[in-house]
C-alpha cells in the first residue's frame, strides 16, 4: 500500500480488487455535489426503510454576532475553501479489544453497517475529489483536515487502512482469518446476522437477510485518495481502547488485543458495570473488562491489531510513504512532533490544529497547560491588538493573522481536568477556559470541531462584538447522517466576513439493489443500515441552522 501511488495502483487494482466506479446498473441514481440540492431521506412508512433523495437544505443567513449588510453578496471577495471530514471510525470489526455487548447500553460499542466503513470513507473521499470548488464561492478546494477518531480503536489496522483511503490505495477491511470472524456470525441474537439462520433483534426490527455481504464486505477494493492535501487531528479513539479507557488499565492490553479470545457476550448485570465504567460512574478494572461470566469465541490472532501509541500516530504520518496528496506530516513536525500545530490556509489565515484528547478522560477532552500556553503564544504573536485576562485593551506591533481553529472535542465536551497519562504532572484546561482565551482575540473566526457526532453551530459572543466567534460542530462519518462540511471564508469588504458552511453526503447512492455488491451498492447499504439502526438519533442531523448557514463575523483579510 505505502509505496504505491494513485496512478499506478489503480492498474493494479482493476485486476487484483474492484475500484470504486461511476456507479453500477443496480444503483440509482446519485446524490447531487452538496446537501444545496438534494439530501437523503426514508421513504414513507414505519420500521425498517429504505433511503431515497429528498429536497435539499436551504442556507440559513445568521446574524447574531454581526449585521448581514445586503450589498455584501456583490462586494464579496473569497479567500479560501477546504472540507472537514470528522468521526470516520474506520473499524477493525473482528477485534477482540472491542465490547460489542454493550450496544443495548451503548449503540456506538456495535453498528450493524460497521464492516464497511473504510469503502463508505472512500466514497466520501470521491465527493470532495467530483467537488473541486467551494459551492457557494467557487474558491478552489484547499485541503481537507479530519477532526479526529479517524480510527475506531487505535489499532494499526485501522490507521493502514485510514492512509490508504485518505492517499489511495487498495483495502481489504479484514483482520484474523480470511473469512469473517466477529460477532455477526456468532450465532448471538443480540447482533444482526446477515446471513440469516438467527432469528436476532435487527431481523426482527425488519433487518433484510443479504447471504454473502459478511464475505463481500472484506474483499479487497481501491480508494482513489484525495486529490487535495490533508491535514490531520487526533481524536480520543485515536488513543485509547474503544475511545474511554486508558491502555493503563487493561492488564497485558497488547496481547488482550492480538491474541485469539473475543468476548462475545456476558452476564446482563456484568455487562452494566462495564457500561457504568466506561461511563465514569464505576473504577476503571482491567478484570471488569476481561474476567467475569462471558461468551467466548476463539478467532485468528493478528499482530496487525496492535495498539499504537500517539507518538506512533504522528510517526506514521511523517512517513513518507504516507504522505499521498501531502503535506508530509500532514500537519505534524518531524522537528518538533507535538499533536498540535499551526498551518498556512491562505495569505493572511492561519490554522491551529488541538489536540484535545486525554487519556485518562474517558471520551472527554481538554488542553494540557503547556498547549494551552502555546496557543495563547500563537494567538499573541498573531495579533496587534487582544485582550488581556483582566479585559484591558492590549496592542502591540506585529502582522495581522486571521485564526480558524480545529480540534476533535467540543468546548463543552472538554471537562477532563484530571491529568493525562502522557504528562501526569501537568494541570489541564476545559473546554470554557478555551472559549475565553479565545474571545481575547478579535481574529479568531471559529473554532471546526467533531465528538459528538451531531451538527450544530454555536455562537460565542462578547462584551465587545468584534471579539465573538464561531463554534462549527459537525456529525460523523460513521453514524447516520453520515456527512462531511465545506467551509468557505469571504471577505464582504464592509468590516465583516462570511463563513459559509456547506454539508456533503458520501458519492454512493441512496439505493440500490441488494444483490449488487459493487463498491457503490455496499456503501449505498452502509448509509441505509445506519439510518436503520436501532440507536440511530435522527436529532443529530441539527436545526437547519446547524446545517447550510452563512455565517456572519466582524473581521476582515488584514492588509
Amino acid at each position: 500500500m505505502a509505496d504505491l501511488n494513485r496512478r499506478g495502483f489503480m492498474l493494479a487494482a482493476g485486476i487484483t480488487g474492484m475500484a470504486l466506479g461511476i456507479g453500477s446498473a443496480s444503483a440509482s441514481a446519485r446524490p447531487a455535489r452538496t446537501t444545496l440540492e438534494v439530501a437523503a431521506q426514508p421513504e414513507a412508512g414505519e420500521g425498517y426503510r429504505r433511503l431515497i433523495a429528498g429536497p435539499g437544505w436551504p442556507q440559513v443567513v445568521r446574524t447574531e454576532l454581526a449585521v448581514a449588510d445586503p450589498g455584501r453578496i456583490d462586494r464579496r471577495v473569497p479567500i479560501t475553501a477546504f472540507t472537514q471530514f470528522t468521526d470516520m471510525h474506520v473499524t477493525d470489526a473482528q477485534s477482540p479489544a472491542r465490547f460489542e455487548y454493550l450496544h443495548p447500553l451503548a449503540g456506538g460499542a456495535f453498528r450493524p453497517q460497521e464492516t464497511l466503513g473504510a469503502l463508505a470513507a472512500a466514497h466520501l473521499v470521491q465527493r470532495v475529489n467530483e467537488l473541486r470548488t467551494g459551492p457557494v464561492t467557487g474558491a478552489p478546494m484547499a485541503f481537507m483536515i479530519t477532526t479526529g477518531d479517524s480510527t475506531d480503536n487505535h489499532e494499526f489496522a485501522e490507521l493502514d487502512w485510514y492512509f490508504a483511503v485518505l492517499n489511495g490505495g487498495r483495502i481489504a477491511q479484514n483482520t484474523g482469518a480470511a473469512h469473517y470472524e466477529g460477532v455477526q456470525d456468532s450465532g448471538d441474537p443480540l447482533y444482526w446476522h446477515p446471513e440469516g439462520g438467527v432469528e436476532d433483534r435487527f431481523r426482527e426490527a425488519g433487518f433484510p437477510v443479504l447471504p454473502g455481504l459478511l464475505t463481500d464486505a472484506l474483499r479487497p477494493f481501491a480508494s482513489p485518495g484525495l486529490d487535495i492535501p490533508w491535514y490531520a487531528v487526533f481524536g480520543n479513539h485515536d488513543n485509547s481502547v474503544m475511545g474511554t479507557l486508558a491502555d493503563q488499565v487493561i492488564p497485558r492490553v497488547n496481547d488482550w488485543y492480538t491474541g485469539d479470545r473475543k468476548i462475545i457476550g456476558r452476564d446482563e448485570r456484568e455487562a452494566a458495570a462495564v457500561a457504568q465504567m466506561l461511563h465514569g460512574t464505576r473504577e476503571a478494572s482491567g478484570q471488569m473488562v476481561l474476567g467475569g461470566d462471558t461468551v467466548v469465541r476463539t478467532v485468528t490472532p493478528d499482530e496487525r491489531r496492535h495498539p499504537f501509541t500517539t507518538e506512533q500516530f504522528i510517526t506514521a504520518h511523517l512517513d513518507e510513504a504516507n504522505t499521498g496528496p501531502g503535506p508530509i506530516g500532514h500537519g505534524f513536525d518531524a522537528a518538533d512532533p507535538k499533536p498540535y500545530y499551526t498551518f498556512r490556509i491562505a495569505p493572511g489565515v492561519t490554522g491551529i490544529a488541538m489536540d484535545s484528547t486525554n487519556t485518562a478522560g474517558l471520551a472527554e477532552g481538554s488542553l494540557g497547560l503547556t498547549q494551552y500556553r502555546w496557543l495563547q503564544d500563537v494567538l499573541t504573536r498573531g495579533s496587534s491588538t487582544y485582550y488581556d485576562e483582566l479585559g484591558r485593551k492590549q496592542s502591540r506591533h506585529g502582522t495581522d493573522e486571521l485564526f480558524v481553529l480545529f480540534s476533535h472535542h467540543t468546548s463543552d465536551t472538554m471537562t477532563a481536568l484530571w491529568p493525562d497519562f502522557r504528562s501526569p504532572g501537568e494541570a489541564r484546561v476545559g473546554g470554557d477556559r478555551v472559549v475565553r482565551l479565545l474571545q481575547r482575540f478579535p481574529n479568531v473566526l471559529t473554532w471546526v470541531n467533531g465528538h459528538t457526532h451531531r451538527n450544530t453551530i454555536t455562537p460565542h459572543a462578547a462584551d465587545e462584538p468584534e471579539r465573538g466567534f464561531w463554534e462549527i460542530n459537525t456529525a460523523s462519518h460513521v453514524d447516520f447522517p453520515q456527512l462531511a462540511r465545506t467551509i468557505e471564508i469571504a471577505d464582504n469588504r464592509d468590516g465583516t466576513l462570511s463563513l459559509f458552511t456547506t454539508l456533503i453526503e458520501a458519492d454512493s447512492p441512496y439505493q440500490a439493489d441488494y444483490d449488487d455488491r459493487s463498491p457503490a451498492g455496499l456503501a449505498a447499504l452502509y448509509r441505509e443500515l445506519s439510518f436503520n439502526d436501532p440507536h440511530t438519533d435522527l436529532s443529530q442531523l441539527g436545526a437547519h441552522t446547524d446545517r447550510n448557514t452563512e455565517l456572519l463575523v466582524p473581521g476582515r483579510l488584514p492588509i
